[in-house]
Protein backbone atom coordinates (compact mmCIF):
# COMPACT_ATOMS: atom_id res chain seq x y z
CA UNK A 1 0.00 0.00 0.00
CA UNK A 2 1.32 3.42 -1.06
CA UNK A 3 1.70 6.48 1.84
CA UNK A 4 -1.18 8.03 0.38
CA UNK A 5 -3.30 4.71 0.42
CA UNK A 6 -2.40 4.67 4.22
CA UNK A 7 -3.67 8.56 4.91
CA UNK A 8 -6.63 7.79 2.90
CA UNK A 9 -7.26 5.04 5.57
CA UNK A 10 -6.48 6.62 8.49
CA UNK A 11 -9.16 9.93 7.52
CA UNK A 12 -11.63 7.02 6.52
CA UNK A 13 -11.39 5.65 10.08
CA UNK A 14 -11.95 9.31 11.67
CA UNK A 15 -14.75 9.58 9.67
CA UNK A 16 -16.79 6.74 10.03
CA UNK A 17 -15.97 5.67 13.13
CA UNK A 18 -19.33 6.84 14.29
CA UNK A 19 -20.86 4.27 11.85
CA UNK A 20 -19.73 1.57 13.22
CA UNK A 21 -22.72 1.12 15.31
CA UNK A 22 -21.80 0.06 18.74
CA UNK A 23 -19.22 -2.25 17.57
CA UNK A 24 -15.25 -1.73 18.75
CA UNK A 25 -14.14 0.59 15.89
CA UNK A 26 -11.28 -0.63 13.53
CA UNK A 27 -8.00 0.04 14.17
CA UNK A 28 -5.89 1.64 11.59
CA UNK A 29 -4.06 -1.37 11.12
CA UNK A 30 -7.10 -2.96 10.67
CA UNK A 31 -8.26 -0.50 8.06
CA UNK A 32 -4.80 -0.97 6.47
CA UNK A 33 -4.82 -5.10 6.43
CA UNK A 34 -8.37 -4.58 5.00
CA UNK A 35 -6.75 -2.28 1.83
CA UNK A 36 -4.05 -4.28 1.21
CA UNK A 37 -5.95 -7.94 1.39
CA UNK A 38 -8.05 -6.24 -1.45
CA UNK A 39 -5.08 -5.02 -3.16
CA UNK A 40 -3.52 -8.18 -3.49
CA UNK A 41 -6.86 -10.28 -4.44
CA UNK A 42 -7.24 -8.01 -7.19
CA UNK A 43 -3.89 -7.69 -8.97
CA UNK A 44 -1.72 -11.26 -7.63
CA UNK A 45 -4.26 -14.03 -6.62
CA UNK A 46 -7.58 -13.26 -8.78
CA UNK A 47 -6.62 -11.55 -11.81
CA UNK A 48 -9.08 -12.74 -14.34
CA UNK A 49 -11.80 -12.84 -11.98
CA UNK A 50 -11.46 -8.90 -11.37
CA UNK A 51 -11.02 -8.36 -14.85
CA UNK A 52 -14.22 -10.00 -15.97
CA UNK A 53 -16.13 -8.81 -12.84
CA UNK A 54 -14.74 -5.36 -13.85
CA UNK A 55 -16.72 -5.40 -17.28
CA UNK A 56 -19.52 -7.09 -16.47
CA UNK A 57 -20.41 -4.07 -13.42
CA UNK A 58 -21.98 -0.74 -13.88
CA UNK A 59 -22.69 1.96 -11.85
CA UNK A 60 -26.17 1.26 -9.78
CA UNK A 61 -26.04 -2.76 -9.98
CA UNK A 62 -27.05 -4.78 -7.08
CA UNK A 63 -23.89 -8.04 -6.25
CA UNK A 64 -24.18 -10.01 -3.91
CA UNK A 65 -20.55 -11.00 -1.57
CA UNK A 66 -21.48 -14.90 -0.85
CA UNK A 67 -18.83 -16.32 1.76
CA UNK A 68 -17.36 -12.59 2.35
CA UNK A 69 -15.27 -13.52 4.98
CA UNK A 70 -12.41 -10.55 5.32
CA UNK A 71 -13.54 -8.78 2.26
CA UNK A 72 -10.96 -9.56 -0.07
CA UNK A 73 -13.47 -8.66 -2.81
CA UNK A 74 -15.91 -6.68 -0.89
CA UNK A 75 -14.46 -2.94 -1.76
CA UNK A 76 -13.83 -3.47 -5.21
CA UNK A 77 -17.74 -4.76 -5.52
CA UNK A 78 -18.63 -1.39 -3.45
CA UNK A 79 -16.85 0.69 -5.95
CA UNK A 80 -17.85 -0.48 -8.80
CA UNK A 81 -21.42 -0.65 -7.88
CA UNK A 82 -20.87 3.04 -6.92
CA UNK A 83 -23.10 5.35 -4.89
CA UNK A 84 -26.33 4.17 -6.26
CA UNK A 85 -25.67 0.45 -6.21
CA UNK A 86 -25.74 -2.27 -3.67
CA UNK A 87 -23.31 -5.02 -2.18
CA UNK A 88 -25.12 -7.53 0.22
CA UNK A 89 -22.27 -9.39 1.94
CA UNK A 90 -22.77 -12.57 4.02
CA UNK A 91 -20.93 -13.83 6.37
CA UNK A 92 -22.13 -16.97 8.47
CA UNK A 93 -19.12 -16.26 11.63
CA UNK A 94 -20.92 -13.56 13.50
CA UNK A 95 -17.32 -12.35 14.68
CA UNK A 96 -16.06 -12.18 10.93
CA UNK A 97 -19.18 -10.20 10.03
CA UNK A 98 -19.35 -8.03 12.69
CA UNK A 99 -15.80 -6.75 11.87
CA UNK A 100 -15.97 -6.44 8.47
CA UNK A 101 -18.93 -4.47 8.88
CA UNK A 102 -17.27 -2.23 11.45
CA UNK A 103 -14.27 -2.20 8.45
CA UNK A 104 -17.08 -1.15 5.85
CA UNK A 105 -18.50 1.48 8.05
CA UNK A 106 -15.24 3.12 8.59
CA UNK A 107 -13.77 3.12 5.15
CA UNK A 108 -16.67 5.18 3.91
CA UNK A 109 -18.12 1.83 1.97
CA UNK A 110 -21.94 3.02 2.62
CA UNK A 111 -23.41 1.04 0.01
CA UNK A 112 -22.52 -1.98 1.80
CA UNK A 113 -24.97 -4.44 3.90
CA UNK A 114 -23.30 -7.68 5.75
CA UNK A 115 -25.17 -9.96 6.65
CA UNK A 116 -24.38 -12.57 9.36
CA UNK A 117 -25.86 -15.50 7.22
CA UNK A 118 -25.22 -18.82 5.95
CA UNK A 119 -26.93 -18.62 2.09
CA UNK A 120 -28.33 -22.06 0.97
CA UNK A 121 -31.30 -23.70 -0.78
CA UNK A 122 -34.15 -22.92 1.87
CA UNK A 123 -33.93 -20.32 4.39
CA UNK A 124 -33.83 -21.18 8.15
CA UNK A 125 -30.98 -22.47 10.46
CA UNK A 126 -28.10 -24.74 10.29
CA UNK A 127 -25.26 -26.12 11.46
CA UNK A 128 -21.97 -24.38 10.57
CA UNK A 129 -19.01 -26.34 10.95
CA UNK A 130 -15.73 -24.33 11.74
CA UNK A 131 -12.59 -26.47 11.25
CA UNK A 132 -10.22 -25.71 14.35
CA UNK A 133 -7.56 -23.10 13.53
CA UNK A 134 -8.54 -21.70 9.66
CA UNK A 135 -11.92 -20.64 10.05
CA UNK A 136 -12.15 -19.34 6.17
CA UNK A 137 -12.97 -22.97 5.59
CA UNK A 138 -16.23 -22.84 7.59
CA UNK A 139 -18.78 -24.71 5.72
CA UNK A 140 -21.99 -26.11 6.33
CA UNK A 141 -20.91 -29.62 4.95
CA UNK A 142 -19.37 -31.67 8.07
CA UNK A 143 -16.18 -32.76 7.70
CA UNK A 144 -15.20 -35.71 5.17
CA UNK A 145 -12.75 -36.70 7.53
CA UNK A 146 -13.47 -37.73 11.27
CA UNK A 147 -10.03 -37.01 12.14
CA UNK A 148 -11.18 -33.39 10.62
CA UNK A 149 -11.34 -31.48 13.94
CA UNK A 150 -14.06 -28.54 13.87
CA UNK A 151 -16.28 -26.41 16.25
CA UNK A 152 -19.81 -26.52 15.24
CA UNK A 153 -22.44 -23.54 15.78
CA UNK A 154 -26.41 -23.17 14.62
CA UNK A 155 -26.45 -20.58 12.26
CA UNK A 156 -28.61 -18.77 10.25
CA UNK A 157 -29.19 -19.41 6.84
CA UNK A 158 -31.21 -17.63 3.83
CA UNK A 159 -32.05 -18.51 0.52
CA UNK A 160 -31.45 -15.02 -2.13
CA UNK A 161 -34.67 -15.56 -3.65
CA UNK A 162 -36.31 -15.38 0.14
CA UNK A 163 -33.86 -12.32 0.57
CA UNK A 164 -33.88 -10.21 -2.62
CA UNK A 165 -37.58 -8.99 -3.30
CA UNK A 166 -38.64 -9.95 -6.66
CA UNK A 167 -38.84 -6.30 -8.09
CA UNK A 168 -34.70 -6.50 -7.33
CA UNK A 169 -32.40 -7.49 -10.11
CA UNK A 170 -28.87 -8.92 -9.37
CA UNK A 171 -26.29 -8.63 -11.31
CA UNK A 172 -23.25 -10.93 -10.30
CA UNK A 173 -23.14 -13.25 -7.23
CA UNK A 174 -19.79 -14.18 -6.10
CA UNK A 175 -20.05 -17.47 -4.25
CA UNK A 176 -17.17 -19.15 -2.02
CA UNK A 177 -18.74 -21.54 0.32
CA UNK A 178 -16.85 -24.33 1.03
CA UNK A 179 -19.06 -27.33 -0.85
CA UNK A 180 -22.23 -25.72 -0.61
CA UNK A 181 -22.09 -24.21 -4.55
CA UNK A 182 -25.23 -26.44 -5.53
CA UNK A 183 -27.54 -25.43 -2.32
CA UNK A 184 -26.85 -21.70 -3.15
CA UNK A 185 -27.96 -21.73 -6.76
CA UNK A 186 -30.92 -23.92 -5.73
CA UNK A 187 -32.11 -20.96 -3.29
CA UNK A 188 -31.34 -18.70 -6.23
CA UNK A 189 -33.23 -20.17 -8.84
CA UNK A 190 -35.54 -17.11 -9.49
CA UNK A 191 -32.95 -14.53 -9.74
CA UNK A 192 -30.64 -17.22 -11.93
CA UNK A 193 -33.26 -17.26 -14.33
CA UNK A 194 -35.05 -14.21 -14.32
CA UNK A 195 -32.14 -12.04 -13.90
CA UNK A 196 -29.27 -13.54 -15.53
CA UNK A 197 -26.06 -12.71 -13.17
CA UNK A 198 -22.72 -13.66 -13.74
CA UNK A 199 -22.08 -16.16 -11.30
CA UNK A 200 -18.33 -15.93 -10.19
CA UNK A 201 -17.44 -18.93 -7.54
CA UNK A 202 -14.97 -21.18 -5.96
CA UNK A 203 -15.75 -24.94 -6.64
CA UNK A 204 -13.84 -28.24 -5.26
CA UNK A 205 -14.23 -32.58 -5.25
CA UNK A 206 -13.02 -32.17 -2.01
CA UNK A 207 -15.67 -30.16 -0.43
CA UNK A 208 -18.39 -31.64 -2.17
CA UNK A 209 -20.81 -34.30 -0.19
CA UNK A 210 -23.16 -36.88 -2.01
CA UNK A 211 -22.64 -34.99 -5.31
CA UNK A 212 -20.16 -34.15 -8.04
CA UNK A 213 -18.78 -30.91 -9.41
CA UNK A 214 -20.79 -31.99 -12.91
CA UNK A 215 -23.47 -31.71 -10.92
CA UNK A 216 -23.04 -27.93 -10.04
CA UNK A 217 -22.20 -27.76 -13.96
CA UNK A 218 -25.10 -29.53 -15.03
CA UNK A 219 -27.60 -27.48 -13.15
CA UNK A 220 -26.22 -24.20 -14.56
CA UNK A 221 -26.42 -25.13 -17.84
CA UNK A 222 -29.94 -26.63 -17.39
CA UNK A 223 -30.83 -23.00 -16.74
CA UNK A 224 -28.91 -21.68 -20.09
CA UNK A 225 -25.28 -20.68 -18.43
CA UNK A 226 -21.93 -21.27 -20.24
CA UNK A 227 -18.89 -21.44 -18.15
CA UNK A 228 -15.42 -20.88 -18.18
CA UNK A 229 -12.27 -22.10 -15.60
CA UNK A 230 -9.48 -20.04 -14.87
CA UNK A 231 -6.17 -21.43 -14.88
CA UNK A 232 -2.62 -19.68 -14.65
CA UNK A 233 -3.07 -18.58 -18.22
CA UNK A 234 -6.23 -17.04 -17.95
CA UNK A 235 -10.19 -18.38 -18.86
CA UNK A 236 -10.50 -21.77 -20.12
CA UNK A 237 -13.92 -23.52 -21.75
CA UNK A 238 -15.28 -25.29 -19.26
CA UNK A 239 -15.12 -28.23 -22.06
CA UNK A 240 -11.30 -28.44 -21.03
CA UNK A 241 -11.87 -28.96 -17.25
CA UNK A 242 -11.21 -32.30 -16.22
CA UNK A 243 -11.17 -32.48 -12.32
CA UNK A 244 -9.88 -36.05 -12.03
CA UNK A 245 -6.83 -33.90 -13.75
CA UNK A 246 -7.02 -30.63 -12.70
CA UNK A 247 -8.26 -30.77 -8.88
CA UNK A 248 -6.45 -34.70 -8.67
CA UNK A 249 -5.86 -35.50 -4.65
CA UNK A 250 -2.10 -36.57 -4.98
CA UNK A 251 0.20 -34.88 -2.15
CA UNK A 252 0.04 -33.83 0.84
CA UNK A 253 -0.96 -30.86 -0.30
CA UNK A 254 -2.47 -30.69 -3.22
CA UNK A 255 -5.00 -27.64 -3.74
CA UNK A 256 -1.83 -25.78 -3.30
CA UNK A 257 -0.16 -27.24 -6.75
CA UNK A 258 0.40 -24.51 -9.10
CA UNK A 259 -2.18 -26.42 -11.88
CA UNK A 260 -4.72 -27.02 -9.43
CA UNK A 261 -7.70 -25.25 -10.55
CA UNK A 262 -11.44 -24.30 -8.41
CA UNK A 263 -12.32 -20.95 -9.74
CA UNK A 264 -15.27 -20.83 -12.47
CA UNK A 265 -16.80 -18.11 -13.99
CA UNK A 266 -20.27 -18.59 -16.24
CA UNK A 267 -22.52 -16.28 -17.67
CA UNK A 268 -26.03 -16.98 -18.99
CA UNK A 269 -25.88 -17.81 -22.42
Amino acid sequence: MHDGDIAIAEDLARSGADRCLGQKAPSIGEIARFHIRSWKARFRDHTTEFAAIRRHLRPGDTVCDVGANKGSFTSWLSRWCGEQGRVVAFEPQRELADRLAAVCAAAGLRNVTVEAKAVHAASGRRELYIPVGHAPGASLNPPASPAERSDRVTVPVVALDDYFKPSERVTLLKVDVEGAELDVFRGARRILERDRPMLVFECETRHLVGRTIDDVFAYLAALGYRGSFVSSTGLQPLSAFDAAVHQRHDGAWYWKRKDYYNNFIFTAG
